[in-house]
This record gives C-alpha cells, sequence and structure tokens, in this order.
C-alpha cells in the first residue's frame, strides 16, 4: 500500500475512533459537529507535517516521548531504540557545551529556539538539520515539553562549505596574483626606470644647457614613485619580509599623511603567525581604516593588535558616524572582510552605532 494513503488510513481510522467515544459523551450535535472538525483539521495538520519535516516530542528533561517516520529514516534508529532517551544519542560531537547550554536556556524559559545542528545517525554517517524547538507551556509559564521541527539541509551546509573553500583558493591565488605583479613593478620596471633615472643624470651633467632634460627626470621620478605606491598598494614586501606589525605601521604611517587621520597605534605580537593570517590581519585593517577615511569623519582613530594564549585580536575603532548595522547590507568591504577572517578559521565582529563610532574586531585562533 502507497505509506502516504497507509498514514491517511491510520489517521483516519484514530478520527474514528475518538468519533466513536464523543458519540457516547457530548449529545449536541452542533458541539460534536465542531469538535470532529477540530480534530479532523489537527489531524490533517499532523499528517502534513509529518510527510514534511522531522518531528520529534520530549518531555520537560529532554527525554524522547515521540519521533516520526522521517526522524528513524534520517537518524537509521529504530523507533524503539530512541523513545526514552534524549537527543544525545543523535549527537555527533561538532557543537560545544555553550551552544547546547544557550539551546536549553533558550526553550526552559519558555522561548523558541531556532538553529542549524550537526547530527551523527546510527551508521556514523553526520547530517544537519535546521531547527526549530517551540515550548509547550502550563499554566505557570514553565514548560511540560518540546516540540522540535527540523528540516535537512546538509546538501545545503556542504555548498556553503564548498563555496567557502572556493573563496579560500580565490583569496590565496589574488594575492599571489598580487604579490607577484608587485614584485614585477618594483624589480622589473622600478628597477628599469631607476637605471634610465641614471642614464638623465649622466646626460643632464654632459649637457647643461638642454633645460628638457630637467623634466624629463622629474617625470620619470615622478613614475617612479607611482609605480612604487602601486607596488605597495598590491602588496608590500615587507609584509613578506618583515611581517605583519612592520607592515602595518608603515601603511598607518601613510595613510596619516593623506588622509590627515591620526592613527593610535598599538601593536603586540611576539612571533611571526604564518604568511595567510599576517595577511588576513593586514588585509582587514587596511580595509577598515579605507572606511573610517571614507565615512567616519573623524581626526582620529585606533588600531591595535594583541597576542593572547590561543587567539591573535585585530581591532580597528573609531568614534565618529558609525551607522545601524541592521540598516546597511555591508557592502563589498564588509563582505571582503568577513571572507579574509575565514579564511584562516576565523571570525570578524563589527559594532557599530549611529554617532558612537564603529568598532572592526578580527579574531583568529593561533592553532588552526
Amino acid at each position: 500500500m502507497n505509506k502516504d494513503i497507509q498514514g491517511r488510513d491510520i489517521i483516519a481510522s484514530d478520527v474514528q475512533h475518538l468519533q466513536a467515544v464523543l458519540n457516547c459523551h457530548i449529545h449536541d450535535e452542533a458541539t460534536l459537529t465542531r469538535v470532529l472538525q477540530s480534530l479532523k483539521q489537527l489531524a490533517d495538520v499532523k499528517f502534513a507535517l509529518d510527510e514534511s519535516s522531522i518531528v520529534a516530542i520530549t518531555d520537560a528533561k529532554g527525554k524522547i516521548q515521540y519521533v516520526n517516520d522521517k526522524f528513524c529514516e534520517i537518524s537509521k534508529y529504530d523507533r524503539t531504540e530512541l523513545i526514552g532517551k534524549d537527543h544525545r544519542i543523535i549527537n555527533s560531537g561538532y557543537h560545544d557545551k555553550l551552544f547546547f547550554a544557550t539551546l536549553w536556556n533558550t526553550i526552559s524559559s519558555g522561548k523558541v529556539w531556532r538553529g542549524e545542528i550537526k547530527n551523527k545517525a546510527k551508521d556514523g554517517v553526520c547530517y544537519w538539520v535546521s531547527t526549530t524547538i517551540v515550548p509547550f507551556l502550563n499554566e505557570d509559564g514553565s514548560p511540560y515539553q518540546y516540540l522540535a521541527i527540523r528540516s535537512e539541509v546538509t546538501k545545503q551546509k556542504q555548498a556553503e562549505q564548498d563555496l567557502k573553500e572556493m573563496m579560500v583558493k580565490v583569496i590565496e591565488i589574488q594575492e599571489e596574483e598580487r604579490r607577484r605583479i608587485s614584485r614585477e613593478l618594483h624589480d622589473g620596471i622600478g628597477q628599469s626606470l631607476f637605471s634610465l633615472l641614471i642614464r638623465l643624470d649622466r646626460l643632464i651633467g654632459e649637457h647643461e644647457q638642454m633645460p628638457e632634460l630637467g623634466l624629463l627626470r622629474s617625470d620619470v621620478s615622478g613614475m617612479m614613485e607611482d609605480i612604487r605606491s602601486l607596488a605597495w598598494e598590491l602588496r608590500p614586501s615587507v609584509l613578506d619580509d618583515l611581517g605583519v606589525v612592520p607592515a602595518i605601521r608603515t601603511y598607518v604611517d601613510n595613510y596619516s599623511q593623506h588622509f590627515g587621520i591620526r592613527i593610535n597605534l598599538d601593536c603586540k605580537l611576539n612571533s611571526r603567525l604564518g604568511l595567510y593570517k599576517e595577511t588576513a590581519i593586514y588585509r582587514v585593517v587596511q580595509e577598515a581604516l579605507t572606511n573610517i577615511a571614507k565615512y567616519a569623519e573623524v581626526a582620529e582613530a585606533e588600531v591595535w593588535l594583541k597576542e593572547e594564549d590561543t587567539e591573535v585580536i585585530a581591532v580597528v575603532k573609531d568614534r565618529g558616524r558609525g551607522f545601524q548595522i541592521e540598516q546597511s547590507d555591508g557592502g563589498v568591504g564588509l563582505f571582503s572582510m568577513e571572507e579574509r577572517a575565514r579564511s584562516v578559521a576565523g571570525r570578524l565582529e563589527l559594532v557599530s552605532r549611529p554617532g558612537e563610532g564603529t568598532e572592526v574586531k578580527l579574531v583568529i585562533p593561533k592553532e588552526a
């Protein structure tokens, strides 16, 4: 028999049984009709929910009281193996204790919790579910049971992971190309222009009566400065040679001269972090300072970098215009900083309020 038809037949049988019971206790036909209509609607809702979602009901202590067929199907557990257990039976170990403590505190206080959870089936295969947990409350407001409605999002999460990995590779390729072009500009075109400058100096010494040579020398010197600035913007060689702290110091000096914004710099880093992590820090600081110059309308800002036991923290802060984060799409700059953070297993935190300024914080684990 078709599974859908079979499921409906079971529900119909339950409704008929209830109708027989109600016929014995409710003698008013109109009332009986309304009750039966409500039961039919509830039965239809239950059927639709069971067909579309992974459903579980637990008691106040988190013990499983009911699971539907989809729960058994995705978890690979028989219903008898699940009833009476708690959800630790499908715990994948992916989430930390704080994650579940926050979840439990939310639902035990009578609030709905929504989020994504990585579970593990009986055969060891992990899967992701988008979850909504709804507490059912007593008259005193305390939960007496919880209804968890889930939908599988494993393929979506895998696609997100693939996208993240692709973005990391794009960032790596971009930085490699920046480094290559920067070196070619500095060592190739830059050195050629420097040789040309020396030859012009010799010609000027030999032909002092030709002022055009002096103008030509000035043009070549200006081109050299432009090439040097372009090479620096693409990829400062000091970042590769000496590390992120000297690179940030040099960038901040040039930034203050160019924009007239004083930067209070405090960088405390005791060791090199590796090429990708230092690049991520440098680019986030660079992007954050660029945004300050464009939007903050301030005369000074702060940049500090500190090393803790397990992580490195970089902060760029201003006390300028600020903005309402909820009403902003973030733009390309924020997206770029977030991707930089993800590429080194870090996280980016943004705090801003209108009239109170903006703080960008990058947290990178020292071991990842």
